[in-house]
């Protein structure tokens, strides 16, 4: 029987080794594992996700559909929100502690092996995206649905052959390990794309579509492209989230009650349709979804740090946006969906972001800010942010908090001792660990 400190100890044993942005760029290693431990990749389809922002709401929007159709779905995503099992999910639920550890178990001996091969041992990423591929073929899924870590043509997750391969926004980010033009990160990112397969695209930047669609060509895939082959037609905002009607590659769906605030959930929404519908294995025919399905797994789909009410009275809502274009996206969506009469912000960012860029869109929407730092060692310091932030929203609206729980409580406070009764707002946001240190803090998981 598996304890959780056994989960705890193999855990801390993956977060041991480095990062994936650490190490030179390769297939090697991760290539060298799957054939140590029989290509498990090979042993289902899969659907495969890039691009800067909506990655996981749309591998969460894909996986609801494709489980609604009665196939078994495995699901890869990251970074967690709190615990690393989030990154590996069965049938809609993350993997047990005692499957976890299992799975670690069986493939340590070979990770050893490669180690041992490697001047360079085996990233964190990497164990955990072969951990991942072994549960799938243990499982065993019909599906895999795949998000990249980072990049695309290097990433571990790129020895997989997709039968689709999605790209959803692409944008500036990651510039410390990834080119520092969209063209650049298009590139990278398009190595996800391979011969024969259906290249869902998200509505781009013209350079990152100019890069897309020309390794479309050159590789003789296919293509789907928002806007012009599938797209959302009209939306509404509705109670809890919106009300959608979306062009599909084979039909329409209509009156789709969407559980998500903001346009780009919705963008969101009608890729993972195309997905699906593009995924349709050759003899299904050319009809278009159930509409009934797809109103139904959309209903249903949570994507838990993305513009997440964890508290009422005053509301709190907590977002994972970590780069300028997700917190523009952000704060859009915070304009459209909520009527706050007076919101305060909490944010905690990583050092290696472009923080002024990731500020500048909440200063219109937020009336003072704290800052403070998340449980990350890449955390940038509280009095660092303080001066970055004092920049964009001038030092009479930036207050300093050395720990998130202390920021939380006295945002609340600000927001209440100020807003409207019933308008007033708390958002906490900067990044995906800011975000899953905050809803472990309010909602007590």
């Amino acid at each position: 029987m598996t304890s959780s400190s056994d989960y705890r100890a193999v855990e801390a044993a993956i977060m041991a080794r480095a990062g994936e942005s650490l190490i030179d760029p390769t297939l090697d290693r991760i290539s060298a594992l799957m054939d140590l431990l029989g290509e498990p990749q090979r042993s289902y389809r899969a659907i495969h996700l890039t691009g800067t922002n909506g990655k996981t709401s749309t591998a969460r929007m894909i996986d609801a559909l494709l489980r609604e159709r009665h196939l078994r779905v495995g699901r890869y995503t990251s970074p967690h929100l709190k615990s690393m099992r989030e990154r590996i999910v069965i049938d809609g639920e993350p993997i047990s502690e005692e499957r976890f550890v299992e799975t670690y178990v069986d493939i340590l001996p070979y990770v050893e092996m490669v180690d041992a091969d490697s001047d360079v041992p085996m990233s964190f990423f990497e164990v955990l995206t072969a951990m991942a591929y072994a549960a799938f073929a243990d499982a065993p899924v019909d599906v895999a649905v795949i998000e990249v870590g980072m990049g695309g043509r290097w990433d571990a997750t790129n020895v997989v052959d997709a039968d689709v391969a999605v790209v959803t926004p692409i944008g500036i980010d990651h510039t410390q390990f990834l080119p520092d033009t969209v063209e650049g990160i298009a590139e990278e990112k398009s190595g996800i794309i391979k011969p024969g397969s259906i290249a869902v695209l998200a509505q781009q930047p013209l350079a990152a579509a100019e890069v897309l669609m020309r390794r479309v060509s050159e590789i003789g895939a296919r293509v789907a492209r928002e806007g012009l082959e599938f797209g959302v037609v009209h939306r509404d905002i509705a109670v809890g989230g919106q009300q959608v009607a979306l062009k599909g590659l084979r039909g329409g769906y209509d009156g789709v009650f969407l559980p998500l605030f903001g346009a780009h959930q919705a963008g969101n929404a009608a890729v993972a349709v195309a997905a699906v519908e593009a995924f349709a294995a050759p003899g299904e025919g050319d009809d278009q979804l159930d509409p009934a399905l797809v109103g139904t797994a959309l209903g249903g789909v949570a994507s838990p740090g993305r513009m997440e009410v964890v508290r009422r009275s005053p509301t709190v809502l907590v977002d994972a946006a970590h780069n300028p274009a997700g917190m523009a996206a952000a704060a859009a969506t915070v304009e459209e969906a909520f009527t706050f009469s007076r919101l305060v912000g909490v944010v905690a960012i990583m050092a290696d972001k472009d923080v002024a860029g990731i500020l500048e869109p909440l200063e219109p929407l937020l009336a003072e800010v704290v800052v403070t730092r998340n449980s990350s060692q890449r955390s940038m310091g509280p009095e660092e942010l303080k001066e970055v932030a004092e920049e964009v929203f001038g030092p009479d609206r930036v207050h300093l908090a050395p720990r998130l729980d202390d920021a939380i409580d006295q945002a609340v406070t600000l927001a209440e001792e100020s807003g409207e009764f019933g308008g007033a707002g708390v958002l906490i946001t900067g990044s995906v660990v800011t975000a899953g240190d905050a809803a472990h803090l309010m909602k007590g998981e």
